[in-house]
């Protein structure tokens, strides 16, 4: 790909890894936080409701911040994790977990939106024709809130792709190592004469941005089809 450089190409690469794995290991959490927020009540469920969308009203160096006293080698936390071989703090793999905790609380949004449209009869049917609540989940709920599932996994991935603030506070901005397609822009604007590189960068987050909106409405809408032709 000749129009990017290596260390631009870099930054893309990483920042489509990092958002893919963010994606992939939070929605298990999501799903689980969106099913006790939108079924469950609880003591403490506001203060829970309250932990889950933190990181969307918190200044995202603030949670970088967090992150970085919590998981840096130093911490006991970090340190524990180092032992066995799990390092956080200045890898791409730290970068991926900030990207996870912004991007969290939009995917528990979508999910939870879907749960609370199904219709709690239709469950409860299944279940007195003697089905179990695991069979119940997968055959009934499940398809009925995968266009909340497609909709939150693809606006965390793209949340994921544009974080900054969590992600160079918590990993800094390492080329070829930890500098995502947002902290490449901001060092290229930080050079006098790269910033043709930078436009360039932008591009590509506006393209995958507008591409990944799309595509979330695609499948939403085909899996909503399919659910109604069911």
């Amino acid at each position: 790909m000749d129009w990017l450089s290596p260390t631009e190409w870099n930054a893309v690469a990483l920042s489509l890894r990092v958002s893919f794995w963010a994606t992939v290991a939070s929605l298990p959490f999501a799903l689980i936080a969106a099913h006790v927020l939108a079924r469950k009540e609880f003591v403490g469920k506001q203060l829970f409701n309250g932990i889950v969308h933190l990181p969307l009203i918190l200044p995202p160096v603030v949670t970088g911040y967090l992150l970085l006293i919590t998981f840096s080698v130093q911490a006991p936390v970090g340190y524990a994790l180092s032992q066995i071989g799990i390092v956080f703090a200045f890898r791409w793999t730290g970068a991926a977990l900030a990207a996870a905790i912004m991007a969290f609380p939009l995917m528990v949004r979508a999910i939870r939106l879907s749960i609370e449209a199904v219709d709690p009869k239709l469950e409860e049917a299944a279940a007195t024709l003697g089905a179990s609540r695991a069979w119940v989940y997968l055959t009934v709920t499940l398809p009925m809130i995968l266009p909340g599932i497609i909709a939150g996994s693809i606006l965390a991935f793209a949340k994921a792709m544009g974080e900054f603030g969590a992600t160079i506070t918590f990993v800094s901005n390492i080329p070829g190592q930890t500098q995502t397609l947002p902290s490449a822009v901001y060092a290229f604007l930080q050079v006098p004469g790269a910033e043709k590189s930078a436009l360039k960068l932008v591009v590509i987050s506006i393209i995958i941005a507008m591409g990944a909106l799309l595509l979330s409405e695609a499948l939403a809408r085909r899996a909503a089809r399919r659910i109604g032709t069911a």
